[in-house]
């Protein structure tokens, strides 16, 4: 025989309650000997508590009560529930009247759900010609009088139960939850009692297998609607599925496990929407060690018990736990510091408050001699259970909710030091689950990114990023999910990520927007491991870094003026990374795509004493002069070049003017630790000043007036030189302050600086152990897709930290 065990929402009205039946009819008349519990059908019980609370007030209650008979009838015939519907009145009648009801009462009200079920599916199982019988588990089941929370008599149990089932060769179909004592009296088995109702039928007739129908296909490394990269997993051994109960997984009770390994009976979870998937089968086999799941503790209390004079006292302990049992309250954690000066316990919310009196009741005198504090209830939060982790790897994913802003408010490990509890914040629950999901299952870990400025670099790296993101998630397991895309004035918001037609939509669809709604976005969207990519040249936006950072944000920027803005809110700024665990990178602020600024932070870190930076930093500038001193062209015609080429700024001004150098060179100088601020830097401005101030189309209509300037200054040049516009850091670098210049110089052609062709930036780096041979680093100082690159790499690196 095997047992199955159907819950309300697979018996639900509509597609449910169709699926159930055509199993059980599948199975029957595939020869399989089955009996079948069910648990009320959809949302009975709460429906019944409802009308019970409405009772008691004295409120008006008929036609909730007419709609749960509507619901419960489902178009059967009427006089099938005619007996059940009369006392049901009775009962809340006889509640109004009196203002009051007992757990007996309750007890008995709510066991009308199972029995209206279990007739009800009865009754269309006969329609449909099987052979069905309606059995009431409270001529079964006998307990002792605890209403709410009944435990079964074994002996007496089973002897009823091997009688009522050993000459009946039908489909049993048996109430679950409920049972009754030697009186007669109704009662319930606690919390999902109907798996319990099951296990004890499975037990006690020795059946071959224990199905349990629910609505996923089976147990997860997570609760599927809140982690949608969780898991099924395949097989559990009793322990491991005892230990999720225990911690909290909704789709057992921790009382199922008890009779089914007794018996070394199989317990196989179940879709009722999808039959034909295996499941999760659940046996004495051991399985592979390792994390199995992660399950959540949602209706819960902290109460903090803090008291400066508890130190070195005994029995502090011992009195809480009293107050706990003399009000049948179970804790489910407790943490506590080795001094007994802060106590933290976790308990049922629905006992928070009874718990608290007693409590106070029980430590007033410690209240007046000031031992105690105070005692505090915190409802707003959530337990995660990660089952089967050891504490030699709990870095892992508590780095990583660290990293996320995520701090656990205390945290536990049980004796065998292979399953720990963390209480969170209940706002921050489904954030820190995908945080640890992605952490120790393995699965791809998911990088939610926000890219503001989309021109020419933006653009090119948001379709970097979305061609690139599925070979990305195959090798690296990362996950890159564009979550916004922002102009100055206008923002695309998806959760699930922007597609490749993000310019049309954030045309049509783009909002206005702060910074605060992109925050508050990200954190109703419960997004973690969140990166802001600056790719805008703006002064204004850099002033959002900090609130970026303080709300879990990393910090990507082809934007340079973050780190030449003042030298206090340059260190303002690291500070607030330093505090909030934050990175910031911005290789690309220098050398495009090039390695400079790490390979000068990692010689700096070493001990390298830097003495002298050198060299072409503006891809744009040496495009320009690199054609210009060897070819028989105008400045104006080079310049033009560059233009068409998008080496330069839309106004070209903005690289002539030398700013851009002088800040490159100025972010060098800071990673060196030096505070010179950027008007310190002595720049050379390429520009006449007639064409300083002119509107930007002015300007370039009258690029020919720059030509008279520079063919002079060509002509000056010595054979064998060639024009360089040059940044250079100097002087006495262990000091607080160096020397930073840009100017347009000449050079031998044979040099490294002379030899540079088309928009290659060069860098010279020279140190004390290196002497007069530099280190040399050259490579493409300009374009739009290399700019890009640079910037995705930094994205990248953030995630593999992540």
């Amino acid at each position: 025989m095997k047992v199955l065990k159907f819950g309300g929402k697979s018996l639900a009205n509509g597609e449910g309650i169709n699926q159930v039946i055509a199993i059980i009819a599948k199975k029957y008349f595939e020869g399989e000997t089955i009996s079948v519990v069910v648990s009320a059908r959809g949302n009975a019980t709460d429906d019944l508590l409802d009308i019970l609370e409405e009772a008691k007030k004295g409120n008006k209650y008929a036609a909730a009560l007419t709609e749960f008979k509507k619901y419960q009838t489902n178009n059967s015939e009427a006089a099938l529930f005619e007996s059940e519907f009369s006392i049901l009145e009775k009962l809340f009648e006889g509640v109004s009247l009196l203002g009051d009801y007992s757990e007996k009462i309750k007890d008995q009200i709510v066991s009308f759900g199972e029995i209206l079920s279990a007739k009800y599916v009865t009754s269309i199982l006969n329609g449909k010609g099987l052979k069905a019988r309606f059995v009431d588990a409270r001529e079964l089941i006998k307990t002792d009088a605890t209403f709410g929370n009944a435990q079964p008599i074994d002996a007496e149990t089973e002897k009823n139960i091997k009688k009522a089932f050993e000459d009946y060769d039908g489909i049993s179909i048996v109430t679950g939850f409920i049972a009754s004592t030697l009186q007669g009296e109704t009662t319930t088995l606690g919390r999902n009692g109907s798996n319990y109702t099951a296990s004890l039928l499975a037990n006690y007739l020795d059946a071959e297998e224990f199905q349990n129908f629910t609505h996923v296909d089976g147990i997860y490394t997570a609760n599927p609607d809140l982690v949608s990269d969780a898991k099924k997993i395949e097989r559990l051994s009793f322990n491991e599925a005892n230990e999720l109960a225990n911690f909290g997984a909704n789709i057992l009770h921790a009382k199922t496990i008890i009779p089914l390994v007794e018996k070394n009976i199989p317990l196989r979870i179940l879709n009722v929407f999808n039959p034909e998937n295996k499941g999760t089968l659940i046996t004495s086999e051991q399985t592979n060690e390792g994390i199995k799941s992660l399950s959540i503790l949602d209706n819960v209390s902290l109460i903090n018990l803090e008291g400066r004079g508890l130190l070195g006292k005994t029995g502090v302990d011992a009195r809480i736990f009293k107050v706990m049992a003399d009000n049948n309250i179970s804790v489910s954690i407790i943490s506590q510091g080795s001094s007994e000066r802060g106590i933290g316990i976790v308990v049922n919310t629905e006992k928070a408050s009874e718990a608290l009196t007693g409590l106070e009741k029980e430590f007033e005198t410690d209240f007046y001699t000031r031992d105690v504090n105070k005692i505090t209830v915190d409802d707003n939060i959530s337990v995660i259970s990660i089952i089967g982790q050891d504490l030699s790897t709990f870095h892992k994913p508590y780095t990583a909710l660290i990293r996320n802003k995520i701090v656990p408010i205390l945290f536990n490990n049980t004796s065998t030091g292979r399953n720990i509890s963390l209480v969170i914040k209940k706002p921050d629950l489904k954030r820190a689950l995908n945080v640890i999901h992605g952490e120790i299952f393995g699965v791809s870990k998911k990088i939610n990114i926000a890219i503001f400025g989309h021109g020419l670099v933006g653009g090119t790296l948001i379709d970097q990023i979305l061609s690139s993101a599925k070979t990305i998630e195959e090798k690296k397991g990362i996950k890159l999910n564009v979550f916004a895309i922002a102009n100055s004035t206008k923002i695309l918001l998806d959760k699930n990520g922007v597609k490749e037609n993000w310019k049309s939509q954030i045309s049509e669809k783009g909002t206005s927007y702060s910074i605060q709604d992109i925050i508050q976005f990200a954190n109703d969207n419960h997004l973690e491991n969140l990166i802001a990519v600056d790719n805008t040249a703006s002064k204004d936006f850099v002033q959002n870094y900090i609130q970026l950072i303080e709300n879990s944000f990393d910090v990507v920027s082809s934007n340079k003026v973050a780190n030449t803005l003042s030298y206090d809110f340059y260190k303002k700024l690291r500070n607030a990374l330093e505090k909030n665990q934050k990175n910031y990178l911005y290789e690309t602020n220098v050398g495009a795509g090039l390695p400079l600024i790490d390979t000068i932070k990692l010689l700096h870190l070493s001990g390298e004493n830097i003495t002298k930076i050198k060299g072409v930093f503006s891809g744009s500038l040496s495009f320009i002069f690199n054609h210009f001193s060897v070819e028989d062209k105008t400045f104006s015609e080079v310049l033009k070049k560059a233009i068409s080429n998008g080496y330069t700024e839309p106004d070209p001004r903005e690289d002539l003017c030398g700013n851009d150098v002088a800040r490159k060179l100025l972010i060098l100088a800071r990673e060196l630790d030096l505070q010179n601020e950027f008007d310190e830097i002595q720049i050379q401005n390429l520009i006449p000043e007639e064409l300083r101030e002119i509107p930007t189309d002015e300007f370039l209509n009258n690029l020919h007036k720059l030509d008279g300037f520079y063919e002079k200054v060509k002509e000056n040049q010595i054979k064998g030189n060639v024009l360089r516009y040059v940044g250079e850091l100097s002087g006495d670098l262990q000091q607080d302050k160096g020397n930073l210049e840009v100017k347009l110089v000449p050079v031998p052609e044979s040099s490294a600086l002379g030899q540079l062709k088309g928009s290659d930036s060069i860098f010279e780096i020279y140190t004390e152990s290196y002497g007069e041979r530099p280190i040399v680093i050259q490579g493409a100082g300009a374009g739009a897709s290399v700019t890009a690159r640079g910037v995705f790499g930094d994205i990248l690196r953030i995630a593999d930290k992540n």
